[in-house]
């Protein structure tokens, strides 16, 4: 059943990445910047406005592919009864030690 996950969850990587520049367009907007994100390599840019904008860049893609994934092993459970991050008989172990 993993085997089936892989194209659906390489598909939700890929619109979670989407997803994500865009979050990341308008978050960098509401912070008050114009344009796009410094580039490290920009010389008219600061320190400060670089790494900023990398770490907020960072956290943004961060947060938005632990959502997307999140939301996709969620679906997955939902429509084929099996969780596609767990190793089933390692469950199954832990839930044994657990009672004994």
């Amino acid at each position: 059943m993993k085997l089936l996950y892989k194209p659906f969850g390489l598909v939700m990587g890929i619109l979670g990445g989407l997803l994500a520049g865009k979050a990341f367009k308008r978050v960098w907007r509401l912070a008050g910047r114009q344009g796009d994100a410094p580039k490290p390599t920009d010389r008219d840019r600061g320190w400060s406005e670089v790494v900023l904008g990398a770490a907020l860049q960072g956290a943004v893609f961060g947060g938005v592919k632990a959502a997307v994934d999140r939301a996709g092993a969620t679906g997955y459970e939902r429509v084929t009864g099996v969780w596609p991050g767990a190793d089933q008989s390692k469950k199954k172990n832990e839930k044994k030690k657990k009672k004994g």
